[in-house]
C-alpha cells in the first residue's frame, strides 16, 4: 500500500474505467449497477455474505442442509427429457460425491468442466436406501464459484464472503477482486465525515473500518457494526443536506405579508361553511410564516377530503390583499379545470381575477392571459406545466401553490419558483406521506397536517366482489339510482388493448346504457377536449347525469355531495393511494356510500394484501404506510429525490431509529455550523460538495 497515500478525496470521485482491468467495456457494464466513480464502487455494498471461512465436507452433509462445499467436477451427464437435454454434474472433494443437477442450465456444460474446481452454496438433498444406507447429496438449487490457483483465491474462499448484485457478462469474482484491490489502494484518501463526539455518543466505528469490513469483515459481528455506521452515514449526509437546505432560506430575504389577527374569522365570513378546527390550525401556521420575512417552504398534507384546497385558496387570498400574483399549478388539465371551478367564481365576488393557463388554451386567449399576467390584472393564475413557459412572465408573483408536487421534477419546481423575487411556497400532496418519507424526501420543508375531516362525512363501507357477482353489484346500483343518487363507475383504460384483458370505459359505457336505459350515463377520459370534460362536469354536478363512467381523472379533487356510490372495475390494476383518492370522491353528502370492488378471478398475492389493507381502513394515513411497506420507497419519493444524495445502504423501513438519530444531529450541527466552516465539518462539506457538483441550485427548491 505504499505510495496511497497520495491520492486525495477528490481522486475518488474518478471514473472508474481508469483503474487497473476495467477499461471502457467492464465500465459499461459497471456503470449498469450504478457504478461510475471509484467512490460509487467502494460504496457498492454487498447485499448477503456467504461463510467460507468453514467448507463442509460432502461426507459431512445431512438432508435439508444448508452449507458451503469446495469440490472438484469429476463427470457429467446429459439426460433427455421431453423438454431437452438436462445437465447433471458430478463433484468430489475426496470424502464423497455431490450430484448438481442444472435445471434449464444446459449453458453450464461448458462451465463446469472435468478437473475445475468450484464453491458450491446451497441447499442439499441426500437421499437414504431402505437398508438405511446414506445415498449420494444433491443439489439443483445453488450459487457457484470457480476457483483458480492465484492468489486472488483467498479473497474468495477460507473467509466471510461478500456477495453483490451483479450483471450480464460481469463475473461475481471480477467485482470481488476490483472492490479489493480499490479499497487496498483508495480507503486512506477517504477521510472521517462525522465528527468524533458523534461517533461516541452512539457507539460507532470509524468510517474507514466500515468501509473496509462492510465488504470483507472479519465475522459476522464486525459486517454488523460496519453497516450500522454506514446506516447512519447515508441518513447523516441526506439530512446535513436538508438542514442547510433549510438554513439557506431562512437566510434568504423573503415577502413580509400583513394579516390582520382576524383574518380567518373574515376569510370564514365569506364560506357557505364553517371551516374545521385543523383547517383553521393550519391557515393559522401557515399565515404566521407568511409574516416573516424569509421565504416560506412548507408542506400542507391531510387525508382525502380534509379540505386542503380552501386553506391554499385563503393563503392565496392573503398574498392577493397584500397586493402579490399567486400561482396554483396542478399536474393535469383536469384537475387544473377543477380548482378553477371551484375558486375563480369566489374570487369573481370579492373582486379578484383569476385565469386557467393549460395547453389547450386557445392562442388567443392564451395571449390576453399573459398580458392581464404581465400588467398585474390577474391576481391568480391557475394551471399546469403551462405555468413554466419561458414567455409566463408575472407582474409581481408572491405566491405559489403546487398541488401534487410529486408529480413534479425539480427544475420544473426551481422554474416556476423563478418567476418571482423569493416567493413563499405551500406544497400539497394528494394522500398523506408516511412518516419516514416526510423524514427524509421532505425533511427540509415545515410541515403542516389537517388531521380532521369536515362534520358529516359519513364512513365509506368498502366491499370486494368477484366477476361471478357483478348482477348483484348492478343491482345496488339501480336502488341507488331509484333513489336519486349518482354513481361513479371507473375503469383503469380508455381504449380496448389487445394486449390486456380489461373492460375500458369507452366500451362499458355503450354497455351500462344498455343495462340501464332509464337513466342518464356520461363518459368522461383523460382524452376528451377540456371544455368537454368541463361540462361533463357540470352536468353531474348539476344532476343531470345519473352514472358517470371514467377513468381515474376524477381521482382528485371533484366534490358531488350526491354521489353516494362507486364501482371501481379491476382494483387490482391500481394503487392502494390512488384508490384512496377515488374512494375519496364519495361520502361527501349526508348518504350512506358505498364503494365496490369489482376484481378479476386471478389476484396476485401482492394484490390481494393491497385490497385487503384497503378495504379494512379509510384512514389514508394508515393506508400510506401500508402502501410504502408494499411498495417500498422508491415510487413515493419520485422526483423530489432527485438531486439528493442516494440512500446507498439505508431503509427507511427498517432502519427508522437511526435516521431519527442522524436527522437530530445533522440538524444539531448545522444549527451550530450553518455553513460548515469548523475544522471538524471539513470533510462532511467536501463530501456534500462533490455529491452536488453542477446541482447546488436545486437543493434551495421545495
Amino acid at each position: 500500500m505504499e505510495g496511497c497515500k497520495n491520492f486525495l478525496f477528490k481522486d475518488l470521485f474518478s471514473p472508474v474505467q481508469y483503474l487497473k482491468s476495467v477499461g471502457p467495456n467492464r465500465a459499461r457494464l459497471l456503470k449498469r449497477l450504478g457504478i461510475s466513480t471509484i467512490f460509487d464502487l467502494l460504496t457498492y455494498y454487498p447485499f448477503r455474505y456467504e461463510d467460507r471461512s468453514h467448507l463442509y465436507l460432502i461426507a459431512q452433509i445431512k438432508n435439508g442442509d444448508e452449507k458451503t462445499i469446495q469440490a472438484v467436477v469429476s463427470r457429467q451427464i446429459i439426460v433427455m427429457t421431453r423438454r431437452g437435454p438436462l445437465l447433471k454434474v458430478v463433484m468430489t472433494d475426496g470424502t464423497g460425491e455431490v450430484i448438481v443437477t442444472c435445471f434449464n442450465q444446459f449453458y453450464l456444460k461448458d462451465v463446469f468442466t472435468i478437473g475445475k474446481a468450484f464453491i458450491i452454496n446451497g441447499k442439499f438433498n441426500r437421499k437414504f436406501s431402505a437398508s438405511g444406507r446414506s445415498g449420494k447429496a444433491e443439489i439443483s438449487n445453488f450459487t457457484y464459484e470457480m476457483l483458480t490457483k492465484d492468489e486472488d483465491d483467498l479473497i474468495h474462499t477460507n473467509r466471510i464472503v461478500p456477495i453483490y448484485n451483479i450483471t450480464k457478462n460481469l463475473n461475481m469474482r471480477f467485482l470481488r477482486t476490483l472492490v479489493k484491490r480499490t479499497l487496498d489502494e483508495y480507503l486512506p484518501a477517504l477521510s472521517e465525515i462525522l465528527p468524533i463526539n458523534i461517533r461516541k455518543n452512539h457507539n460507532l466505528c470509524e468510517e474507514g473500518f466500515a468501509i473496509k469490513n462492510i465488504h470483507f469483515p472479519e465475522n459476522f459481528q464486525t459486517a454488523e457494526e460496519s453497516k450500522r455506521r454506514l446506516v447512519f452515514d447515508d441518513f447523516f449526509v441526506l439530512q446535513t443536506v436538508l438542514a442547510l437546505n433549510r438554513s439557506r432560506v431562512k437566510e434568504s430575504p423573503g415577502i413580509t405579508y400583513e394579516v390582520s389577527n382576524q383574518f380567518v374569522d373574515e376569510f370564514e365570513s365569506l364560506l357557505p361553511f364553517t371551516l374545521t378546527n385543523a383547517q383553521r390550525r393550519v391557515i393559522n401556521e401557515i399565515l404566521k410564516d407568511m409574516a416573516i420575512p424569509r421565504p416560506m417552504n412548507r408542506l400542507l398534507q391531510g387525508d382525502v377530503g380534509s379540505g386542503k384546497t380552501i386553506v391554499a385558496a385563503a393563503s392565496a387570498y392573503a398574498a392577493i390583499k397584500n397586493g402579490y400574483q399567486a400561482a396554483f399549478m396542478a399536474p393535469t388539465e383536469i384537475l387544473a379545470e377543477q380548482h378553477f371551478i371551484n375558486l375563480h367564481n369566489f374570487l369573481a365576488t370579492l373582486g379578484m381575477k383569476s385565469a386557467l393557463l393549460i395547453s389547450g388554451t386557445a392562442k388567443k386567449e392564451r395571449k390576453k392571459i399573459l398580458q392581464n399576467l404581465s400588467s398585474g390584472a390577474i391576481n391568480l393564475l391557475i394551471g399546469t406545466h403551462a405555468l413554466i413557459e419561458e414567455d409566463v412572465s408575472f407582474n409581481r408573483l408572491g405566491f405559489i401553490i403546487i398541488d401534487e408536487q410529486h408529480k413534479f421534477g425539480v427544475m420544473q419546481r426551481a422554474s416556476l419558483r423563478s418567476k418571482g423575487l423569493n416567493p413563499d411556497v405551500l406544497v400539497m400532496t394528494a394522500t398523506p406521506i408516511p412518516r419516514t418519507l416526510a423524514l427524509t424526501v421532505y425533511g427540509d420543508l415545515d410541515i403542516s397536517v389537517i388531521d380532521e375531516l369536515p362534520p358529516g362525512r359519513k364512513r365509506i363501507e368498502t366491499t370486494l366482489y368477484t366477476e361471478r357477482k357483478r348482477n348483484e353489484a348492478q343491482e345496488l346500483i339501480r336502488n341507488e339510482l331509484r333513489q336519486g343518487r349518482q354513481v361513479y363507475v371507473v375503469y383503469p383504460l380508455i381504449e380496448e388493448s389487445e394486449k390486456v384483458d380489461l373492460k375500458s370505459a369507452t366500451e362499458e359505457f355503450n354497455r351500462l346504457n344498455k343495462v340501464y336505459p332509464e337513466f342518464n350515463i356520461g363518459l368522461l377520459h383523460g382524452r376528451l377536449p377540456s371544455k368537454e370534460k368541463e361540462s361533463i362536469m357540470q352536468e353531474f354536478k348539476n344532476k343531470k347525469i345519473d352514472m358517470l363512467v371514467s377513468t381515474t381523472v376524477i381521482e382528485v379533487g371533484i366534490d358531488i355531495p350526491n354521489a353516494s356510490i362507486m364501482l371501481i372495475e379491476h382494483p387490482e390494476r391500481f394503487g392502494l393511494a390512488q384508490l384512496h383518492q377515488l374512494r375519496g370522491r364519495i361520502g361527501r353528502g349526508e348518504y350512506e356510500s358505498l364503494c365496490i370492488l369489482l376484481a378479476g378471478l386471478r389476484l396476485s398475492a401482492e394484490a390481494r394484501q393491497r385490497i385487503k389493507a384497503f378495504v379494512q381502513t379509510n384512514d389514508g394515513f394508515e393506508i400510506a404506510e401500508v402502501d410504502l411497506r408494499l411498495r417500498g420507497p422508491g415510487e413515493f419519493i419520485g422526483t423530489r429525490q432527485h438531486g439528493m444524495p442516494d440512500l446507498k445502504i439505508a431503509d427507511i423501513l427498517k432502519d427508522v431509529k437511526i435516521l431519527e438519530i442522524a436527522r437530530q444531529e445533522a440538524f444539531n450541527l448545522v444549527n451550530m455550523d450553518p455553513h460548515l466552516l469548523r475544522d471538524e465539518h471539513r470533510q462532511l462539506k467536501e463530501m456534500i460538495k462533490f455529491f452536488y457538483r453542477g446541482r447546488e441550485s436545486l437543493i434551495k427548491v421545495g
